[in-house]
């Protein structure tokens, strides 16, 4: 009975299959038809009514012209239009052509098709199927109304022969009803295996988006939105047990450095194999997520103490101390680590995540690298931080930055050679920030490239305005040398300025170099070539300084201030490393600038050792633009009795060296 049942289905729906689909085909190729025939006849008109230029004349009654006569019988055997009517505005016709006579008519008939085409101002087309030996076995006749300059003069009725037309429609529309109709009936044929592949297909991704709701798609680890689910329920159980629980905020240190060496793809592999070393680590019990870029999240259940925290906390950064392979090259890396535990420093998901947040924070305050667990204060800290990074956006939005310079000496007849501008940012009550407090948290907001131009644009324009004799130096951030290129923004802001380079001094650190990246070598010869100083700034502080100096020219080596700060006078150590460097500098052809001079006997120690240029508040504290006019003035009153002196004994001039790569 279902058998029966279900033949009498599949032959009633196939029966109403293919009588849709007859009438599909039927409904189409009369439209088809309609849209043909409306075209060649329009085009037909067209034709007819530039080429009789008498047109309207002729609607009228009047005799065809010569010419006229001669289009007529030329045109009536070409084209598919083997007839055609000429009626007046009034719908009587008025001329037939046909294939063996062109006439005016005797007797004048009425059209409504023709007064219906003039009144709408559209074609009406009528599509027949004849018998006749005289006519074609399909045709259409349409009719056309005739406008000139917007003003209906006649109506033109083409036949138009659509035999062919119709035999090709058919034939195509019939092969591809029978191909529908075969694909219909395969369908049917296998509707088992059709839904069977639908629903597999179904579960598979109903399954991936179950995965992605909880997963990261990258690392395949937990999400946030799970790793708060597990929490609440780590927390809960741990509240019953009156237990502790840690969790591990992990932060990668400089990981933009491997997007911008490796890629994008290779910042994902690196991710991908951090997160397999800490699923190595970690306990069954242990939760582990990733919430976005180079952020990891570990919960671990169950602690006894802070000391297992942190000794799980060194264990995690010991596994990812060791070296990564990425894109055939190896790579260390370095994590800095926040902990928090609950119940004491959160009893909620949100609570603690941003408890270890904040210590993570204090992590890379405290140089990166390291574990620190959250404390009470941090939460003060990271409302200081909202607000220092509110001040540096609306500094940078309303170009509010203080530039303050401190002179530099010429220790030999202690005559002023210039300035170094140090920027600062002032709070709303008027105080300053000092650079090493911001410049920092610029860096990590990527604004320092917008601040490190503005600085070099306003320090070249200030100098401007000094005495020809008189330079500037500019510190330059290593984060401005991935932000875009270094040497056209110098070369706009001396442009800009109209300052001579050779009075701009460029100051760098260790830090800038220790990547070895070919494109900072290649800005940094693009700089020398403009004119300006390359300076070595905090020279003596790093790990490899001196192996600088012989791969790249500098001009001027500045020792860094913590020799001076270091020397009481009895310290021959700081004494012999400051002479020595000066040495140095002498024998390579560079200038030698002392940081931090603050006292009389740090002056009269320099003096003794030769030493070339001097900073400090011993000869001038940074100061505002405004009161830089009574400094220049006093040197120059200075000076001015030794001017003359000064000329003949100049200052002779040290070796030019080649800019190597």
């Amino acid at each position: 009975m279902t058998l029966r049942r279900n033949v009498g289905v599949f032959i009633i729906v196939l029966g109403i299959l293919i009588a849709g689909t007859w009438a599909t085909v039927k409904i189409t190729i009369d439209h088809l038809l309609y849209q043909n025939a409306t075209m060649a006849a329009r085009n037909w008109a067209q034709y007819l009514s530039v080429s009789a230029t008498d047109l309207e004349q002729i609607a009228a009654g009047e005799q065809p012209s010569a010419a006229t006569m001669l289009f007529f019988r030329a045109a009536r055997n070409s084209g598919p239009v083997f007839r055609y009517e000429i009626f007046n505005r009034e719908g009587y016709s008025q001329l037939i052509s046909e294939r063996d006579k062109i006439a005016l008519v005797d007797v004048s008939e009425f059209s409504a098709d023709a007064a219906r085409a003039i009144e709408s101002g559209q074609p009406i087309v009528d599509v027949q199927q004849s018998n006749s030996a005289d006519l074609p076995r399909f045709f259409a006749r349409a009719y056309i109304p005739i406008v000139v300059n917007q003003r209906p003069i006649a109506v033109v009725a083409a036949f138009v022969d659509e035999t062919e037309q119709r035999r090709v429609f058919f034939k195509t529309f019939v092969l591809a009803a029978a191909a529908l109709c075969t694909l219909m009936a395969l369908s049917f044929g296998i509707p088992a295996i059709a839904w069977y592949r639908r629903t597999r297909q179904k579960q598979h991704a109903e399954r991936r988006i179950r995965f992605l709701a909880h997963h990261d798609v990258l690392t395949g680890l937990a999400n946030r939105a799970s790793l708060i689910d597990r929490m609440r329920v780590l927390l809960a159980a741990s509240a019953q047990q009156r237990g502790h629980l840690a969790v591990h905020f992990i932060d990668l240190d400089h990981f933009k450095e491997i997007n911008d060496r490796f890629g994008h793809d290779g910042g994902d592999l690196l991710l991908q194999i951090i997160a397999r070393r800490l699923q190595a680590v970690i306990r069954s019990d242990d939760v582990l997520a990733r919430l976005g870029g180079d952020e990891f999240v570990l919960v671990q259940p169950n602690i006894e103490s802070r000391e297992q925290a942190e000794e799980f906390a060194r264990r995690l950064s010991s596994a990812l101390a060791e070296p990564m392979r990425v894109k055939e090259h190896e790579w260390f890396t370095t994590v800095s680590i926040g902990v928090a535990l609950a119940p004491a420093d959160g009893d909620t998901p949100e609570r603690l995540l941003k408890s270890a947040d904040l210590a993570v924070y204090k992590a890379k305050a405290d140089g990166r690298n390291c574990v620190r667990f959250f404390l009470p204060k941090m939460d003060a800290e990271l409302e200081g931080r909202i607000e220092l990074e509110a001040i540096i956006r609306n500094a940078i939005l309303e170009d509010s930055f203080e530039l303050h310079y401190q002179p530099i000496f010429q220790m030999s007849d202690r005559r002023l050679l210039g300035f170094e501008a140090l920027i600062r940012l002032p709070k709303a009550d008027g105080t300053l920030i000092p650079p090493l407090e911001f410049i920092p948290v610029a860096e990590e907001m990527r604004l320092i490239g917008k601040i490190g131009e503005w600085v070099l644009r306003e320090a070249c324009r200030t100098a401007a305005g000094w005495p020809k004799h008189l330079t500037v130096a500019v510190n330059l951030s290593p984060a401005q040398f991935f932000t875009g290129s270094v040497s056209g923004t110098v070369a706009a802001a001396l442009k800009e300025a109209n300052l001579e380079p050779s009075r701009l001094e460029l100051e760098i650190t260790e830090t800038l170099l220790l990547g070895d990246s070919e494109s900072v070598m290649a800005e940094l010869r693009a700089l020398k070539e403009l004119g300006v100083a390359i300076v070595m700034d905090d020279f003596g502080t790093g790990y490899s300084s001196l192996s600088y100096l012989w791969r790249f020219p500098f001009d001027k080596i500045k020792i860094d201030r913590s020799f001076m700060q270091g020397f009481d006078g009895t310290t021959r150590d700081a004494e012999t490393v400051v002479k020595t460097i000066i040495t140095l500098g002498r024998e390579l052809h560079m200038h030698v600038t002392i940081e931090g001079v603050e006292t009389a006997k740090q002056a009269a120690f320099l003096e003794s050792a030769n030493g070339e240029q001097a900073q400090g508040f011993y000869f001038g504290r940074p100061m505002p633009a405004s009161n830089l006019a009574a400094s220049i003035l006093a040197d120059f009153q200075k000076t001015l009795p030794a001017a003359a002196s000064a000329a003949a004994h100049e200052r002779p001039q040290r070796k030019p060296r080649q800019v190597i790569g």
